[in-house]
């Protein structure tokens, strides 16, 4: 593998895969399968369902271990918020292996290298061809130097009121999503701002903060939280209990 694009991939992650085979394959979508149609040709759509298996595992495994106070249920919902699509895109472009993608010439035309679903796939698909590559230590290593560490980067890199924007596009039936605020207090050198989000004629959620947008991310987060979407949830979660 001397000189090829996946040295500079793997030597930027400070791992080796014994198969280059499989790497590749990890990165390689159906669009480009389809069009090269060589028998020895894989897409990563199987090394995907593995992968995402084996993140549930390694991620209740550290937050088992990390979060020793919190019952099952605020567990689980952790989890989800960390094994989610928006964040393995996030992690997907922090790692840069939009670049490394194999589409299809179609696929590449329209955006698919981009597109967060493909990317939270190929993340996905290349845990589990490290799984099967190296086992399970190598993936709880990999995850604990690239991965664990910037969960709180994550966190904060979070557009919640994006997200619930997406959330009531997709699954709110027309409901109007509305923030209104309630609330203005303190002296003009510190002010702070109540807001309210509202989901129809339901208040989901309240955030306070030193400016509306402050708040208004605030009260967003809150109702993400409370419809169980991935975003409420990840305050903390890269510190022990």
């Amino acid at each position: 593998m001397a000189g090829t694009k996946w040295d500079e991939l793997l030597s930027a992650l400070g791992i080796q895969f014994e198969s280059q085979a499989l790497l590749k394959q990890a990165f390689t979508h159906a669009s480009y399968r389809n069009e090269h149609r060589r028998p020895q040709l894989k897409d990563n759509e199987r090394l995907e369902f593995l992968g995402d298996a084996v993140l549930e595992l390694v991620v209740s495994d550290y937050l088992y271990r990390t979060k020793s106070t919190l019952p099952e249920g605020e567990l689980t919902r952790l989890r989800a918020s960390i094994v989610c699509e928006p964040s393995l895109v996030h992690f997907a472009r922090r790692l840069h292996f939009d670049q490394f993608i194999r589409l299809g010439r179609g696929e590449e035309r329209s955006g698919g290298r981009n597109r967060p679903a493909l990317l939270a796939d190929v993340f996905e698909a290349f845990i589990g061809a490290l799984y099967l590559d190296q086992g399970l230590e190598a993936v709880q290593s990999f995850m604990a130097v690239h991965f664990f560490p910037y969960l709180q980067e994550y966190a904060a890199s979070l557009d919640y009121k994006t997200s619930l924007q997406e959330w009531v596009q997709q699954n709110g039936g027309g409901k109007e999503l509305r923030y209104v605020i309630v609330e203005e207090r303190g002296p003009a050198h510190a002010r702070e701002f109540v807001v309210e989000v509202w989901i129809g004629s339901d208040m989901m959620g309240q955030g306070v903060g030193r400016s509306k947008k402050e708040a208004e991310q605030k009260a967003a987060r809150e109702a993400l939280g409370k419809l169980g979407e991935a975003p409420g949830g990840l305050a903390g979660v890269s510190e022990k209990d």
